[in-house]
Order: C-alpha cells, then sequence, then structure tokens
C-alpha cells in the first residue's frame, strides 16, 4: 500500500512537468494517469478470485515483482504511448497486490482486532500520501525518469520481504475451477465502461470510440451478471452482496472514489496551474490532505472495534464532504491557511471512514472468500476513481479557452491574469459542489447497514 499511494502521488506532482519533457497533448496527460487505474479496476477481481484458487502469497509477491519491473521500463520512456503501455503493466502487477493486501491482513488478525489492523494499514496509505506529492516534487527537480526509478529498490526489497516472511495461513479453496466465460465477459466489459466514460469527459460523448465502447459495457455488464448466476464456480459470488453489510460497505466505498480521488488532481492544478507554484511547493501544499487521514485512520479502527462501523463511517464522509464545500471558496489568491485547513478536514473524514468501512467489509465474508471480497471492494472503488477523474476533468474543461488549459495543465501559468483564470476557478468550484454531493450519498448508502455495535458490525 505505501508503495502504491506514493507512485500515484509523485505521478500526480509530475505531471506538468511530463507534459513538458515528452511533448504529449493533454489526453496523453490523462491517460498516464487512467491507464493504471484501468488496466487495475478491470484485473482485480480476476487476481482476487485466483488468489483464493492459488494462493494470496504467490500473487503478492508476483505483483510486487511485476509492479517493480515496469517501473524500471517507465523511467526508460521515450514518448507518451510508451510510457502508458509500461503502466498498463504497472496496473496488472497492482492489481495483484491490490486483490490481496486487505485480505492478507483480514487472514492474520482476529476480527476483534481488525479495525485496529485496517487502520494501521489506511495509515500506512496515509503516509505514502503525504511523502508522494513531496517527494514527487523533489524527484522532478532531478529528472521526471525518477518519479518512476525511484519504485525499483521500494519494490525489490517488497518482493524480498513479501517472498519470505509471508505465510499461506488460509488453505485455498479445493475447487480449482475457474469461470473463464465470467472473466472475460468481465474484463471487457468493464474495459468498455472505463474507456468509454474517460475517453468520453476528454473528447467527446459523440466520438466513434467513446460509443462503441460504452455499448460494449452495455452488453457484457449484464452478460457478466447472468453468467455468474449460472456457473457452479463463479468469479464474483453474487451471494456476498446478500449480506447487507456487505453491499452497503462495498456501495460506500465506491462512491468515496467517486468523490475522492480526483481531489489531488485538482488541487495539483491548483496549486501548480493557477497559483504557480513549483511541484515541490505544491507537494508541500497537499500534505495536510493525508495528514488528516493518517492521523484520524488508526484512532477510527480503534473505535470501529469497540463501537462499530456504521455511524463512524458516514461521518466521516459527511467531514469531507464539509470540507469539500468549503473548497468552493478558494479563489486564485485566497491565504494557504484556509485552503490547508479544509483540506486537514477532507483528509480527517476520509481517514474515519476508510478503515471502519474495509473492516466492516472484509470481516462480513468467509476466510475463503477475502479475496474475492477484497477484489470487489479495490474493483469499486477504482472504478469510482476512474470516473471520478473523467468527469471531474470535463467539468474543469469546459468552457475555458484552449491556450489557458494548456498553460494550467503545463504549470506554466504565471502570465495568465485573475480574469484569464475565472472560468477555470469557476469550473474547479462546480466540480467541487460535485465531489461533495457524491460524498454526502455515500454517506447515506453507508447508513443502510445494520445498527449494530462493536465486533457484531462485521458478522
Amino acid at each position: 500500500m505505501l508503495l502504491a499511494t506514493v507512485n500515484s502521488g509523485t505521478l500526480v506532482i509530475a505531471l506538468p512537468d511530463l507534459e513538458r519533457a515528452l511533448g504529449v497533448g493533454l489526453l496523453t496527460l490523462v491517460w498516464v494517469i487512467l491507464a493504471f487505474m484501468i488496466a487495475s479496476t478491470v484485473l482485480v477481481l480476476t487476481f482476487g478470485r485466483l488468489s483464493d484458487l492459488f494462493g494470496r502469497k504467490r500473487a503478492f509477491v508476483w505483483g510486487f515483482a511485476l509492479f517493480t519491473a515496469a517501473s524500471l521500463g517507465a523511467g526508460f520512456s521515450s514518448g507518451g504511448t510508451e510510457l502508458i503501455l509500461w503502466r498498463v503493466v504497472q496496473g496488472i502487477g497492482g492489481a495483484m497486490l491490490f486483490a490481496n493486501a486487505s485480505a492478507l491482513v483480514t487472514d492474520a488478525f482476529p476480527r476483534e482486532q481488525l479495525g485496529v489492523a485496517m487502520g494501521t494499514n489506511v495509515m500506512v496509505a496515509g503516509v505514502g500520501l503525504v511523502l508522494g506529492p513531496v517527494l514527487g516534487g523533489a524527484l522532478v527537480e532531478i529528472s521526471w525518469h525518477w518519479v518512476f526509478w525511484f519504485n525499483v529498490p521500494i519494490g525489490l526489497a517488497g518482493t524480498a520481504w513479501a517472498w519470505l516472511v509471508l505465510r499461506e495461513i488460509v488453505r485455498p479453496e479445493a475447487d480449482r475451477r475457474f469461470d473463464w466465460w465470467g472473466t472475460l465477459a468481465f474484463v471487457a466489459g468493464l474495459t468498455g465502461l472505463t474507456l468509454g466514460i474517460s475517453r468520453g469527459g476528454i473528447v467527446g460523448w459523440g466520438d466513434t470510440l467513446t460509443i462503441g465502447s460504452l455499448v460494449v459495457a452495455v452488453v457484457l455488464l449484464p452478460a457478466f451478471v447472468a453468467i455468474e448466476r449460472r456457473v457452479p464456480s463463479p468469479m464474483l459470488d453474487l451471494s456476498l452482496f446478500a449480506d447487507r453489510g456487505f453491499s452497503a460497505a462495498t456501495g460506500a466505498a465506491f462512491l468515496s472514489g467517486l468523490s475522492r480521488f480526483a481531489l489531488t488532481f485538482v488541487f495539483v492544478l491548483y496549486f501548480q496551474g493557477a497559483q504557480g507554484d513549483d511541484p515541490i511547493v505544491a507537494g508541500v501544499k497537499l500534505a495536510p490532505l493525508a495528514v488528516g487521514m493518517l492521523i484520524a485512520s488508526p484512532l477510527a479502527g480503534i473505535y470501529a472495534d469497540r463501537h462499530g462501523a456504521r455511524s463512524l463511517a458516514a461521518l466521516g464522509l459527511v467531514v469531507s464532504a464539509v470540507g469539500m464545500a468549503a473548497m468552493t471558496t478558494l479563489q486564485t489568491g485566497t491565504s494557504y491557511a484556509l485552503t490547508a485547513l479544509w483540506l486537514l478536514i477532507t483528509g480527517l473524514g476520509s481517514g474515519m471512514f476508510n478503515s471502519p468501512n474495509t473492516s466492516a467489509m472484509m470481516g462480513a465474508v468467509p476466510p475463503h472468500r477475502r479475496g474475492i471480497a477484497g477484489g470487489t471492494r479495490m474493483m469499486l472503488q477504482n472504478t469510482g476513481s476512474v470516473l471520478s477523474i473523467a468527469f471531474v476533468l470535463a467539468i474543469i474543461t469546459a468552457a475555458v479557452p484552449t491556450t489557458t488549459l494548456l498553460s494550467i495543465f503545463s504549470g506554466v501559468s504565471s502570465g495568465l491574469s485573475d480574469a484569464a483564470l475565472a472560468p477555470f476557478i469557476h469550473n474547479l468550484h462546480v466540480a467541487l459542489w460535485a465531489l461533495a454531493a457524491s460524498s454526502l450519498l455515500a454517506a447515506a448508502v453507508s447508513l443502510l447497514r445494520p445498527a449494530t455495535s462493536g465486533t457484531e458490525t462485521r458478522a
């Protein structure tokens, strides 16, 4: 989790430098982010199922190794297309890691300690979110290549650690049948959905490839559900969603990803684009968002173990919504003290939600299904994240002159007046209102889980 979150933060802060160094357009720049997210999203459920069949440790080790190798290759990229392809390979490795991280933690701790364990796991992610932007700002001062090469020593150490230290605590399933038709329908259908939504927000909804991708999704995703209802060993056990606690937690995770992920992207544009900060300063300015998560996550895990996850998770989403709504007051000349306050509040809310929601979800399933449960959680959360970027980008770029957009995205907007930046700031406010509304909707969904207390919340 540390490696994944550090990588995400360093890359986002380096986007303006990538645009200048590789000479790529806005669409290619966004796809450097989306390629990893789409690959990891469409494959995380598949690897979750394979991990239940063949062992979590093996998948986790291979995921570390593949992510590390792809990071090395990405640093040698000479153009946008090559970099995107390496990001796809990174996403495959990331899917192996994401599908098993929560399951391995859940396997290793008793139910009454699961909230603390998940809180610690989220806290590690929070450390990565703090380090990522600051580290990214420092690395691009050397060269953008190091944004990727920095992952290599960490990845090698992580691969060795996972191989030597991790153990298979839960015996893999005896039934080794694999749902190939369901897997193919799911991968193709979800690829079509994420490609169509993300491309539509950038290129346009009338684009032929956009329409074709969405048609594929409309046909194959319902077909996937139909297949899963009929096969003896489905990739996605739909009976998991019969548990109201699990279904509410997964729905809240999806909406949380929708409301939260684009926020870092938005503030990179705000700090480097609208305010003209250099990458290091922008990275430092983003830190309160992750610090809030770092503070709240372990405390939320302890509270959830004793009193239950339902109310705390919902309250965290409301707190995040308040922070994002307050951000709509920001202008180009707003004091950083106010910006930092709103970022801190939003981060605190995220920390209050993430660990209780994850522990409630993972504790609701039997041990031999935790791989697929972890994959389901990450798949829905990552799908929300992909849609978050796509829709926010569509909002931000609407009615803003192309020359202004290019200046903002390349981080060289120092020559632009407040009047020239006004359309961008207006759209930024609209996007933040949309994110806040998504967070409130997630809070309502979170409250649909049973109102129990203590460890019974995860039963």
